[in-house]
């Protein structure tokens, strides 16, 4: 099949954020999100609430990036979007519509795996930006998911270690929660982090075997500890936030790079990229960049606007599928677990 011409919409519904790009032969001619404020009175997502809100901005969104990319629907090619893993009405808001106007314009259907699509977005056609050589290990890190992926093709992609309880990104979300701090927690744990001292408060470490993670437990001991602290001083936390929260960012950070050099150690890959929300942490990146000169490996870090949930990431991995003619069927349904 000709690559010549390619015209994909990708739409993005599995959490909270309502998104759509237009991919024109790998480059993005525009990248729409619609992020949800509704959730931030509950200290998190109300699955309900966010399906609702993207049956409110789904035209709107896709209006907006057809608009910015100069380009009508009878020009699409094919329509690409997030079957899962994610919440399941939010999934069937996006799967519907897809399904309706890949029917409508009698264009191929392009279902992607969300997860797959995140480590996908490096192979965005970006300037600046390096592609990962095959093979490569992905350390893909959000709110619902941790893991390192061995990545051998487009979509030959084996877990190789994840984690056996919480997500890195409900690690981090938790933690500012115990803090007193916003939902969504995890950046401005980042932003204090940034001046404070991280060897502060050293926080204790989870033993895992193999390539797995765990979170829990340290989520735990910030816990513990900031209850022990309290009683001594009502103002510890006012008085030592920035501290607290570059100890927890540091203790985090070393426990994903300890299973990062046990994975490369075990397989000989010194090509490693992140991916997922939690890779737009400034630390994490910092580490990452630092690893390459320390370490000799190659490090590919994600654009920010293609670290978190959006719509980029699903039209590049459906432009692969629409190249290798891998289409859906009608019948496809949302899936809110899936595997990679």
């Amino acid at each position: 099949m000709t690559t010549q011409n390619i015209y994909i919409l990708g739409i993005e519904s599995s959490c909270d954020d309502t998104a759509a790009a237009v991919l024109h032969n790998g480059k993005i001619l525009s990248n729409v999100v619609a992020t949800q404020e509704v959730h931030q009175k509950y200290g998190g997502v109300v699955p309900e609430l966010a399906s609702r809100a993207h049956q409110q901005n789904i035209v709107p969104v896709i209006h907006e990036a057809l608009s910015r990319a100069g380009v009508t629907k009878e020009d699409l090619s094919a329509v690409a979007f997030t079957r899962g893993p994610g919440l399941m009405g939010s999934l069937l808001v996006g799967t519907s519509f897809a399904k309706s106007l890949s029917l409508g314009l009698g264009i191929p259907l392009l279902d992607v795996n969300h997860m797959q699509a995140h480590i996908l977005a490096h192979f965005i056609d970006e300037e600046e930006f390096q592609k990962p050589q095959f093979p490569f290990l992905a350390l893909t890190i959000s709110g619902g998911h941790t893991q390192i992926v061995k990545v051998s093709d487009y979509f030959e992609m084996e877990v190789i270690g994840e984690t056996l309880d919480d997500a890195v990104g409900e690690a981090f979300d938790k933690s500012a929660k115990i803090l007193g701090l916003p939902y969504p927690g995890g950046p401005l744990v980042d932003k204090k982090a940034q001046m404070g001292n991280p060897k502060a408060f050293p926080f204790p470490k989870p033993k895992v075997d193999g390539l797995n993670f765990s979170f829990s437990g340290l989520k735990t001991s910030i816990l513990y500890f900031i209850q022990k602290q309290l009683k001594e001083d009502p103002q510890f936390i006012e008085k030592n936030l920035e501290d607290i929260c570059a100890s927890i960012q540091h203790t985090i950070i070393g426990i994903l790079m300890d299973k990062l050099k046990k994975a490369v150690k075990q397989t000989g890959i010194k090509e490693i990229a992140i991916a997922g929300g939690v890779s737009a942490n400034s630390g994490i990146r910092k580490t990452l960049h630092e690893a390459q000169a320390k370490y000799g490996w190659k490090t590919y870090i994600p654009k920010f606007e293609y670290t978190t949930d959006n719509a980029a990431m699903i039209a590049i991995a459906g432009h692969y599928k629409f190249i290798s003619e891998d289409f859906a069927h009608m019948g496809i349904t949302a899936k809110a677990r899936i595997k990679m």
